[in-house]
C-alpha cells in the first residue's frame, strides 16, 4: 500500500481549534507558508503563532489605550498609526492563508476564519465610521488559537459540552425568560399607575426598568416607590426575584448532568426484559444473559 504524504492528507473536520486544511500545492514558497501558518510541530512554527498572539495582545491594548481619554489627547497619532500598522499585518495574514489552503472559502466559513475577518473589519469600517474602531477588541478572540499551539484541545470538547447543554436547555430558558417578562410588564405597568410620575415612575417603559432591577435584586436605587402600595408591589416583586432566581441555574445543571452522562444501550433482554444497559454491553447486567447484537 502506498504511503498518503502528509501534504495530500484529506481534509478533515473536527472542533473550532483542531480543523485542519488541505495545501494548495505541495512544494515552494505557497507550501512553506503553508506550514507556518496551519501547522505548529516545528519550532520555527511554534515561534510564528506565539509571535501572532503577542501581536493580537498588543494590538488589543493599543486599543483601549486609545479610549482612555487623557492618554489619547497625547498619544493618539502614535496609537492611530500602531492599530493600522497591525490591521495591514493582519490583512496581509489572512489573505495568506487563504492563498495557500486549497479550498479557500471552507476556510473563511470556519470559525476561525470568521474571527480572522472580524479582526480587520472594524479598523477599515473606522474610516466611515469613527467609533467601531474601538470594536476591533473582537480580535482578542484569536487569542483561542493558543488551544491547539499549547495543546489544549482536550479542554475545547469540555467547552463543547457546556455549550451542548445550554443548546439542550434553550426552550426551557425561552419559557422562562417569557414568564420574566411577563410578570415585569404587570409590575410595570402596576407601578406606572400606583406611584405615577411624581415618584419617577413616567412611562410603562420606566415601570419595567424597575421591575427588572427590582426582580434581579440588584436595585440600583434611582428609581424607588414612595407610597404604601408601591413599597408592598416592591416587596412582593423581591420575594418572587429571590424564588426565581435559582431556576435558570437549576435547568442547564440538570441538562448538563444529562449530557454528560453516559450513553446506554436500549434493548430488551430476552430473559428479564430490562431494557437499558451500558452502550457497550453484550450480557444483560441483572440475569447476564446475552444480548442482541446491535449490527444486526
Amino acid at each position: 500500500m502506498t504511503e498518503v504524504p502528509h501534504a495530500q492528507e484529506k481534509e478533515a473536520g473536527g472542533g473550532f481549534f483542531d480543523r485542519t486544511y488541505a495545501p494548495a500545492s505541495e512544494k515552494g514558497l505557497r507550501f512553506r507558508l503553508y506550514r507556518l501558518l496551519f501547522h505548529h510541530e516545528a519550532q520555527d512554527e511554534r515561534n510564528f503563532d506565539l509571535a501572532l498572539i503577542v501581536v493580537i495582545f498588543a494590538s488589543v491594548i493599543v486599543v483601549m489605550l486609545d479610549s482612555e481619554p487623557s492618554i489619547k489627547a497625547r498619544w493618539h497619532d502614535q496609537l492611530y498609526v500602531a492599530e493600522w500598522i497591525i490591521t495591514i499585518l493582519f490583512t496581509v495574514e489572512y489573505a495568506v492563508r487563504l492563498w495557500v489552503v486549497r479550498r479557500p472559502l471552507r476556510y473563511a466559513n470556519s470559525f476561525l476564519g470568521v474571527v480572522d475577518l472580524l479582526a480587520i473589519l472594524p479598523t477599515f469600517l473606522s474610516l466611515l465610521f469613527p467609533a467601531s474602531a474601538s470594536l476591533a477588541v473582537i480580535r482578542i478572540l484569536r487569542m483561542l488559537r493558543i488551544f491547539r499551539i499549547l495543546k489544549l484541545v482536550k479542554y475545547a470538547d469540555d467547552a463543547g459540552l457546556l455549550v451542548q447543554a445550554l443548546l439542550r436547555s434553550r426552550r426551557k430558558i425561552l419559557i422562562f425568560v417569557t414568564a420574566l417578562l411577563t410578570i415585569s410588564v404587570i409590575f410595570g405597568s402596576l407601578m406606572y399607575v400606583v406611584e405615577g410620575a411624581e415618584h419617577g415612575f413616567d412611562s410603562i417603559g420606566t415601570g419595567m426598568y424597575w421591575a427588572v432591577v427590582t426582580m434581579a435584586t440588584v436595585g440600583y436605587g434611582d428609581i424607588s416607590p414612595g407610597t404604601g402600595l408601591g413599597r408592598f408591589l416592591t416587596s412582593t416583586l423581591i420575594i418572587i426575584g429571590y424564588s426565581i432566581i435559582v431556576v435558570p441555574t437549576g435547568i442547564y445543571t440538570a441538562e448538563l448532568a444529562r449530557t454528560m452522562r453516559p450513553k446506554r444501550r436500549v434493548v430488551r433482554c430476552g430473559e428479564c426484559g430490562l431494557i437499558d444497559h451500558e452502550s457497550d454491553a453484550w450480557h444483560c447486567r441483572r440475569c447476564g444473559r446475552s444480548l442482541p447484537d446491535p449490527t444486526e
